[in-house]
């Protein structure tokens, strides 16, 4: 086939120097933006994945039109390095050479692969030729190639960075909650139900992330789902292992307030047995008994089974019913010392009547009243109702009180 025929006269040879440093370094410029564009991590995760769906759609014509972007640049380097070893030539470069110099700079010299030319089509002579590009040309078919390859990188690179960089915070929360898990022992259906989950959104995630794109954007919503939701079993495997390391601490809390207890119940029924003793009275408080119940149910806890304590939820129980029992031992103990109080103040109350009386007597001395009958006769019957066992209490404060209103009485008087 003849070489096509450039109708302008040849260029000459500066304009063919300058021409060729131009093109030189417009070559060396898109092999740097192909190059570039390759490394680009988009591109890269592009080529390396097995795809399906929307993404292996984009994957498809990604290498299609990165092919012919190679192939272009590729013709386009051999017309110009044909170019540049013409002039290149020992000698000064005649108006022949400069001629066909100017057809490989500015004619159609970038020839393309001829079309594939089904059989039914084809006559037995019949020559296949592929279409002829200039130089500029070719840049101009490329840069269409090169900007829609780049944008289809950038695009799905912005969503697929998004997507693995959510899902490798999800596997993190994963792995968290797994080691717990496995420190705990057994197992637990809602992290194996989370980790199905997660199996099957990273599969999407790694062969077709389009999938998960909404308006160009990354659709993080299944991943955040599944993150939040190995999150929320990490924190209870959290408050189960803190349960469990301080089980064994809690149960002998709650036996020394039971101790405690003990005490506080004996000394309540020391002081009933005390106060029937030598007060007359006709109600006392009842006597607090809830120790040995208590104590029953300290024996009854026990640590988990170890599939009930998997995610937690048998420690959790466990704690529970020691958070119960420490409220119910803490408050029996405060209501045994409290019942215990009461009984006692009837005794402290005998013995504050007692010393009121013996101040009222020195009292009585000082006045000079030592020796009055009626004041005599007073203090007697106080003292005998105050130390006369049982104590009527009731009578033994009237009694008291006439005493005291007798003596100032005559304390008044002695004032006047």
């Amino acid at each position: 086939m003849s070489e096509p025929r450039l109708d302008r006269p040849p260029m000459s040879r500066d304009e063919a120097d300058r021409m060729l440093a131009r093109l030189r370094d417009e070559r060396e410029r898109i092999g740097t933006a192909l190059l570039e564009l390759e490394a680009h991590q988009g591109y890269q995760l592009l080529e390396g994945a097995t795809l399906r769906g929307a993404t292996l759609r984009v994957q498809s014509d990604v290498r299609s039109r990165a092919a012919s972007l190679w192939l272009l640049f590729d013709l386009y380097g051999r017309a110009l390095s044909a170019a540049e070893e013409l002039w290149s030539r020992p000698g000064r470069p005649g108006q022949a050479r400069l001629a066909e110099l100017t057809r490989l700079l500015e004619g159609p010299s970038v020839e393309l692969p001829a079309p594939e030319v089904p059989l039914e089509r084809r006559t037995l002579l019949a020559v296949p030729s592929g279409e002829r590009l200039t130089l500029r040309a070719a840049v101009d078919r490329m840069t269409p190639l090169y900007e829609d390859v780049a944008r289809a990188v950038s695009a799905l690179d912005a969503v697929w960075s998004t997507l693995l960089s959510r899902l490798a915070e999800v596997e993190a929360e994963r792995r968290a909650a797994e080691e717990l898990l496995e420190s705990l022992g057994g197992a637990d259906p809602e992290f194996e139900r989370l980790r199905d989950g997660l199996e099957s959104v990273a599969a999407v995630v790694r062969a077709d992330p389009l999938a998960l794109a909404r308006d160009g954007h990354a659709d993080t919503a299944r991943l955040d789902a599944v993150r939040s939701g190995f999150a929320e079993v990490r924190r209870s495997l959290e408050e189960a292992e803190r349960l469990r390391d301080g089980f064994a601490a809690r149960l002998r809390g709650v036996a020394a307030v039971l101790d405690l207890l003990r005490e506080a119940e004996a000394e309540a029924r020391a002081a009933r047995d005390e106060v029937l003793a030598k007060i007359t009275t006709s109600a006392l408080p009842d006597l607090p008994e809830a120790s040995a119940a208590l104590a029953d149910r300290l024996a009854s806890v026990t640590r988990p089974r170890q599939g009930a304590a998997a995610r937690g939820g048998g420690w959790r129980e466990a704690a529970e019913r020691v958070a119960d029992l420490e409220r119910a031992a803490d408050a029996a103990l405060a209501r045994a010392r409290e019942t215990a109080g009461l009984i006692r103040g009837l005794l402290d109350r005998r013995e504050e009547l007692r010393g009121r009386l013996q101040a009222y007597r020195v009292k009585a001395a000082r006045l000079g009243h030592a020796e009055d009958p009626e004041l005599a006769l007073a203090y007697e019957q106080a003292r005998e109702l105050l130390w006369t066992s049982p104590c009527d209490l009731r009578k033994a404060t009237v009694a008291l009180t006439a005493y005291q209103r007798a003596v100032t009485s005559r304390a008044k008087g002695a004032d006047r």
